[in-house]
C-alpha cells in the first residue's frame, strides 16, 4: 500500500489506485494462501512421484525454501502488484529474453526464461479471453486515470498479465528452480485465476461508484448466426444451464448481506420450456416438454407469461383436489407453501374493511394462492386498474404497519378485496395480473418465514414490509424478474437479520437498529416511488459492508493465532520425530528417554520456533541430542561432562524449567548411565507429570490423551468427504445441525490446517466459536448432520423464490397428470 500511496499523481488519483489496490488484497489474499498450501501439498506429490533420489531430494530442497517463505508469499506478490500499479502511467519494458528470441534467432537463449513465458503468456491469454468485456471497460477507466488512450489487457496494471508478471516476481524472490515455479504456476491458474473475473468486477464498480465513467457500458455488434436457429439456441441454453448449475454449487465465501445475487429472470426463464400457456380439454396448464422452449432468450413479458399460466395450473390443481376430481391433485397441494400468521381485525377494521372476503371454492383450502378473480359470483366481474389497486393498498399501508396483531398477504388481498367492493361496487376485483402478484407475493412470504425465527424482531418488520412491497410489486411489473430489485434486497436484508441459521451471540443490535429505520422509512414514504426503495438499501448495504470489514478484521486475528499454534505443533511432530529417530537408533536408558521425551523435546521445539530448522541453533541442538545419547549410553559410574551438563541445564531454563528442575535433569542428561545421587528417579517423574508442556494449556495428562486418542479409520464416504475438505476455500460457510430438530448454525470455515489437521470456525462478526479437526468434520457430512453452503444458497430471498417456483411446478405437473389421466 506504501508504494501506491508514493505513486506521483494527483491526489485523487492516488485515492483511487489506493482503492482498488485494497480490493485487490481482499480479493487475492485468501486465495493465495490456499495457493501457498496447496503448493506445497504438490511438491509433497512431486517428490513422491519422484524417478531417483536425486531428483527427490531437489524436490525436498525446494519444499525446505517453499516453508521459509510460504507465509510471505501473498505479501510479496501483492507488493510485486502494488509496484506495477505505482507505476501504471509507464508502459511495460519488453522482456530481453523476447527481444533476444526475436531479433537474434541465432543466439542461444536461457531454455528456463523460454519455458516461464511461454506459460504466463498462455494463462494471461486465457484468462483475457474469458472476460474480454470487464478488461476493455477497466482499460478505458484507467486511461482515464493516466491521461492516456485505452489500456490494452498486457497494460492494465491489475489484469491477468499483470497479475503474471507478479507471479514471476513472486517466484524469483522466493529462489525457487524452474521445475518449482512451474508447479506454482498450475496452482495459481487454478486457485487465484479463478478469482480474477470476481476482481474485475469489483474495480469496475468502485471506479463507476467514484464517478470514473460512470454508466460506461461495452455492446459488441454480433453477426447473425448461420446456423439454424432452433439448434444455436438450444446449444447455447444448454451450455448456460450447464455453467449456472456449476457456479451455484461454488462454495459460499462471502459475508452477511454480501453474498452474490441469483438471477431471478433465469430462474422464471427455465419455465418458458416447461409450461404451455393453452389448456387442454379439461382445463387445465400442463406441463410441457423442454423441446417446447422457445428458439431465442424469453422476454420479460413472456417470463411473467409463464409465471401467470404457472399460477393458473396451480389453481387448477387445487380446484381439481377440492372437486374429488382425482387423488393425484390432492397430494400437490402439501407441495406449496402456507402463508403464516392469523387475521388482522385490528388493520382490516381501521382500514374500513372487513376481516376477510370468503373465496368459494376449493382454491381456498390452499392459502397463498387466491382463486381467479371473478370466480364463484353469478355476474361478471369487472376489474379495476392496477392505479385502484396501489391507491387502496396506500390506504391500508399506514394502518398496517402500526397493527401490533400479525397477518399475512392473504389478509391484505381480502382487505383489499372488501375495500375495492366498497368503493367500486359488488362487481369489482382485482385484475388478474395483479391478483397473480399477490399470491407470488404471498407464497414468497410463507417460504421465508419458514426460515425466520418467529419470535424475533425481524418477524415484526417483514409484516409491517407487506403493504409496501405489494404496492411495489404491483407497479413494477418486474418485480419478479429483474435482478437486484432494490425492494426485493431490502426484504432479503430484513429476512437474513433474523435467519434461524444464526445464533444469540451473531446477532447486530446496530444492523436491527437501522433495518428499523429504513422500514419506518418505507412505510413512511413510500408511494410508489423506487428511490425510497433504493435509499433504505443503500443505508443497509452500508452497514453490512462495514460490519463485512470489521468482521474480516476479527477474523484475521484469529486465523493469525491459529497459524500461530500450527507452527508450534509443526515444531513439536518434528522435535519429536528427531527424539524417536535417536531412541530407536542408538537406545539409550528408558529413563533417559522419558526426559529426552518431557523435558528436552520443549528445547528442541522452542529452538525450531524461534530459529527455524536450517539454522546454526537447531544444528547445535541435533548435536547436543546425539551427544546425550552417546553419554547417557555408557556404563554407569563415569564421571559427569560438567559443561555440557551446565549448557543442558541453560537450555532448560530458557523453556521455563526451575533451577533445581534443570539441575537435577542435565545432571542425568550429562551423566554416563543416566544415573542421579541427589534426586531420585519417582521424585523426578513426579514434577514432570505434574508440569504443563510448552505450548499446552490443560493438564499434562489431558493433553497426552488429546494426542494419543486414536479415531477408527474413516469409511469410502468419509473419505471422499475429508478430500473434499482439504480442498475448500478459506472463508467456505457450513451448516451446522445442532439439535434433534434439525435446527441449523451457519459457521464460516476461516483457516484449516493440512500439518494438524485443525479448522477453524468464526461466526458472522468474525469471533471464534469453535475448533473441529478435518476427520470429525468429514464424519459429521457423512452422517448428514454438517453441509457446505452454496452460492445458489446463500440469500434467504433466492432460495424462498426457488422453493415457491418449485411448489408451483409441482402441483401444475400434477394437474396434468391429473387431466390427462381423465
Amino acid at each position: 500500500m506504501a508504494r501506491v500511496a508514493a505513486t506521483p499523481a494527483p491526489a485523487r488519483v492516488r485515492q483511487l489506485l489506493e482503492s482498488t489496490f485494497q480490493v485487490a488484497d481482499e480479493v487475492l489474499r485468501t486465495p493465495l494462501q490456499l495457493t501457498a498450501i496447496d503448493f506445497e501439498r504438490a511438491l509433497f506429490k512431486r517428490a513422491e512421484m519422484a524417478h531417483n533420489s536425486q531428483a527427490q531430494s531437489d524436490v525436498y530442497a525446494q519444499l525446505r525454501v517453499l516453508r521459509e517463505h510460504a507465509e510471505q508469499l501473498p505479501d510479496i506478490f501483492l507488493d510485486a502488484l502494488a509496484g506495477q500499479l505505482a507505476a501504471f502511467k509507464e508502459p511495460p519494458k519488453p522482456s530481453a529474453e523476447a527481444h533476444a528470441a526475436t531479433f537474434k534467432s541465432m543466439t542461444l537463449v536461457e531454455d528456463t526464461d523460454i519455458d516461464r513465458d511461454i506459460v504466463l503468456h498462455e494463462m494471461a491469454r486465457r484468462e483475457s479471453f474469458r472476460v474480454t468485456s470487464p478488461l476493455l471497460l477497466l482499460g478505458q477507466r484507467f486511461a482515464v486515470l493516466a491521461a492516456q488512450p485505452a489500456f490494452d489487457p498486457e497494460r492494465l496494471p491489475l489484469g491477468p498479465y499483470a497479475l503474471c508478471r507478479a507471479l514471476r516476481d513472486c517466484g524469483e524472490q522466493m529462489q525457487l528452480n524452474l521445475d518449482a515455479q512451474l508447479v506454482l504456476y498450475q496452482v495459481f491458474d487454478r486457485l487465484v485465476m479463478a478469482r480474477h473475473a470476481e476482481l474485475i468486477d469489483r474495480l469496475n464498480i468502485l471506479l463507476e461508484r467514484e464517478g470514473v465513467l460512470p454508466g460506461l457500458v461495452y455492446r459488441p455488434h454480433l453477426p447473425r448466426p448461420s446456423a439454424p436457429r432452433g439448434a444455436g439456441a438450444a446449444g447455447s441454453q444448454a451450455d448456460a444451464g450447464g455453467t449456472a448449475a456449476r457456479a451455484g454449487q461454488t462454495p459460499l465465501t462471502s459475508w452477511q448481506g454480501q453474498a452474490p445475487a441469483a438471477s431471478w429472470a433465469n430462474i422464471s426463464n427455465e419455465l418458458q420450456g416447461v409450461i404451455q400457456p393453452s389448456t387442454n380439454g379439461h382445463g387445465t396448464a400442463p406441463v410441457a416438454s423442454p423441446s417446447a422452449a422457445t428458439s431465442s432468450g424469453p422476454s420479460p413479458a413472456a417470463s411473467m407469461e409463464s409465471l401467470h399460466t404457472l399460477l393458473d395450473a396451480a389453481r387448477h390443481a387445487l380446484t381439481m383436489a377440492g372437486n374429488g376430481a382425482g387423488g393425484s391433485a390432492g397430494t400437490g397441494v402439501a407441495g406449496v407453501a402456507a402463508v403464516a400468521g392469523s387475521g388482522s381485525a385490528g388493520m382490516m377494521g381501521a382500514a374500513g374493511a372487513g376481516n376477510s372476503l370468503p373465496h368459494p371454492g376449493a382454491a381456498q383450502a390452499q392459502p397463498g394462492i387466491g382463486p381467479a378473480p371473478g370466480t364463484g359470483t353469478g355476474a361478471p366481474a369487472m376489474p379495476v386498474s392496477s392505479q385502484v389497486a396501489m391507491n387502496v393498498l396506500g390506504k391500508l399501508q399506514a394502518p398496517a404497519a402500526s397493527s401490533g396483531s400479525r397477518h399475512s398477504i392473504a389478509d391484505i388481498r381480502d382487505a383489499l378485496l372488501s375495500q375495492v367492493k366498497a368503493e367500486h361496487g359488488p362487481t369489482a376485483t382485482l385484475s388478474m395480473q395483479d391478483a397473480d402478484t399477490m399470491d407470488l407475493l404471498g407464497m414468497l412470504y410463507s417460504q421465508l418465514q419458514r426460515e425466520v425465527r418467529s419470535e424475533g424482531p425481524a418477524a415484526d418488520l417483514l409484516q409491517r414490509l407487506q403493504v409496501p412491497l405489494a404496492r411495489a410489486a404491483i407497479s413494477d411489473q418486474e418485480f419478479f424478474l429483474r435482478d437486484q430489485h432494490p425492494a426485493r434486497e431490502l426484504l432479503n436484508a430484513v429476512a437474513e437479520s433474523g435467519a434461524v441459521w444464526l445464533s444469540d451471540e451473531d446477532s447486530d443490535p446496530l444492523l436491527l437498529l437501522k433495518l428499523k429505520d429504513a422500514v419506518n422509512k418505507v412505510v413512511t414514504d413510500y408511494q410508489g416511488d423506487e428511490a425510497v426503495f433504493v435509499e433504505a438499501n443503500d443505508h443497509i448495504q452500508g452497514h453490512l459492508r462495514a460490519a463485512a470489514r470489521r468482521a474480516e478484521m476479527a477474523e484475521r486475528r484469529q486465523v493469525e493465532a491459529a497459524r500461530g499454534k500450527e507452527r508450534l505443533e509443526a515444531a513439536k511432530q518434528l522435535a519429536n520425530h528427531t527424539i524417536d529417530e535417536l531412541c530407536h537408533s542408538t537406545e539409550p536408558p528408558k529413563f533417559v528417554q522419558t526426559l529426552l521425551r518431557k523435558a528436552w523435546a520443549d528445547v528442541l521445539t522452542l529452538t525450531l520456533l524461534r530459529q527455524g530448522e536450517g539454522s546454526n541453533e537447531w544444528l547445535q541442538r541435533e548435536q547436543a541430542t546425539r551427544r546425550i545419547s552417546e553419554i547417557t549410553g555408557m556404563a554407569p559410574g563415569g564421571a559427569a561432562d560438567a559443561a555440557f551438563g551446565e549448557e543442558i541445564e541453560q537450555a532448560l531454563l530458557q523453556v521455563g524449567y526451575h533451577q533445581d528442575e534443570a539441575a537435577a535433569i542435565s545432571r542425568r542428561l550429562s551423566t554416563p548411565g543416566g544415573e542421579d545421587s541427589l534426586v531420585s528417579r519417582t521424585e523426578l517423574a513426579a514434577k514432570l507429570k505434574a508440569r504443563a508442556r510448552l505450548g499446552e494449556a490443560g493438564e499434562p495428562d489431558e493433553e497426552e490423551g488429546r494426542r494419543k486418542k486414536a479415531q477408527p479409520a474413516r469409511n469410502d464416504e468419509e473419505e471422499a468427504h475429508h478430500r473434499q475438505l482439504r480442498t475448500l476455500p478459506f472463508g467456505t460457510w457450513f451448516e451446522f445441525t445442532v439439535n434433534q430438530q434439525g435446527d441449523n448454525r451457519r459457521q464460516r470455515l476461516s483457516w484449516y490446517s493440512l500439518i494438524t489437521d485443525n479448522a477453524l470456525f468464526v461466526n458472522q462478526r468474525g469471533q471464534k466459536v469453535s475448533e473441529h479437526s478435518l476427520d470429525s468434520l468429514s464424519r459429521l457430512m457423512a452422517k448428514g448432520q454438517l453441509r457446505i453452503v452454496t452460492e445458489d444458497r446463500g440469500r434467504l430471498i433466492d432460495r424462498a423464490w426457488q422453493a415457491t417456483v418449485r411448489a408451483l411446478r409441482s402441483i401444475a405437473g400434477q394437474a396434468s397428470n391429473a387431466g390427462d389421466s381423465a
